[in-house]
């Protein structure tokens, strides 16, 4: 299935009775998969509107990240999202998944980014929340509901989003250590400072860790000369960190990091972390130590997002999560008992 208007894919799920899976780029194969029916976004990939002076779009799903920030950085404007595959991911693949990347310490994760949201139910309804505008008061907040939901609610078509200046300039700051608890000590200090990074990851490589500070704007470089020396650093080999064979996330607080290092390290295992917000991505050779990662960093919550073809545990909240399952998809059609606790 791939409907080319929102209008045509309420059809095919109003008729539809076999479960479905949502899918965008493809970006993300270690998503969960059943016997279930394709219903592919590529056919959803128009850029509906771009309000450049209003810093807003609207775009289909179905829209490629790549395309989209293309056409906004013609206007000198970008989508201040980085996720870790940017040539494939479309725009209704990030938001379902949340998948966010270093950005994320400056401006928010992708559900803070978007102002309004068009979905299609499994009984055909389309459902709209929200507006074009950055301060509306149209209705509850569906758009946060549906980002991170795995396209196990409903259909995202299209979405408003709030855009940025793309700045002219940028300057990036390498802080090396290569004892655990000395880098999470340099993080500390850098988080209590009233510096305006856009980005603040640490990764942990082969040994040695660093803390990477990106300021932007006329004054990047004076920034970032004001925390160290400047340095060649490429985003996209950090994000990439955030994939792996397999990779583990880690949800707790910014002390954990060195613990995070530790479990990684013990498996041959590298790792990625928005240190200052207490999120990290383990990339591990195999599959053999997850289970041991798991234990090491117990009671924190650790997903298996690349490698292994899982149902991801239930977390706190599951009877809420349970409940708005069966309220949006009743009769269990997107992607059923392949969400957290079997949703």
């Amino acid at each position: 299935m791939r409907p080319a208007t929102l209008q045509e894919a309420a059809a095919l799920l109003k008729a539809q009775q076999a479960p479905i899976r949502p899918i965008g780029g493809g970006t993300k194969p270690w998503i969960v998969s059943r016997d279930e029916a394709v219903l592919e976004t590529g056919g959803l990939d128009r850029i509906l509107e771009h309000n450049v002076g209003d810093f807003t779009a609207v775009l289909e799903a179905g829209v490629p990240f790549a395309d989209a920030q293309r056409t906004f950085a013609e206007h000198g404007q970008r989508l201040a999202w980085d996720p870790p595959d940017p040539g494939g991911a479309t725009i209704g693949g990030i938001v379902a998944t949340a998948d966010s990347g270093p950005l994320r310490h400056r401006y928010g994760g992708v559900r803070d980014l978007v102002v309004g949201i068009n979905v299609v139910l499994s009984d055909g309804t389309i459902a709209k929340a929200g507006g074009k505008v950055i301060k509306n008061v149209a209705g509850y907040d569906l758009a946060k509901l549906f980002a991170g939901s795995h396209g196990t609610l409903g259909l995202i078509g299209s979405v408003a989003v709030r855009l940025h200046p793309l700045p002219d300039r940028t300057a990036t700051v390498a802080i090396e250590r290569d004892d655990p608890d000395e880098l999470l000590a340099v993080v500390l200090e850098h988080a209590r400072r009233p510096l305006e990074a856009d980005r603040f990851d640490v990764t942990w490589q082969d040994g040695r860790g660093r803390m990477l500070l990106e300021f932007s704007g006329a004054s990047a470089h004076q920034q970032a000369e004001r925390v160290g020396t400047v340095s060649d650093v490429d985003w996209d080999d950090v994000r990439a960190l955030q994939r792996g064979t397999v990779v583990v996330k880690v949800s707790g607080r910014p002390t954990d990091l060195p613990d995070v290092i530790r479990a990684a390290s013990a498996h041959g295992g590298t790792v990625v972390s928005r240190a200052a917000l207490g999120l990290s991505w383990i990339a591990l050779p195999d599959a053999t130590g997850v289970a041991a990662v798991r234990q090491a960093l117990s009671p924190r919550h650790c997903a298996v997002l690349d490698g292994i073809n899982e149902v991801p545990e239930a977390a706190p909240g599951q009877a809420v999560m349970e409940r708005l399952k069966a309220r949006f998809d009743p009769a269990r059609i997107f992607r059923p008992g392949s969400f957290v606790g079997g949703i």
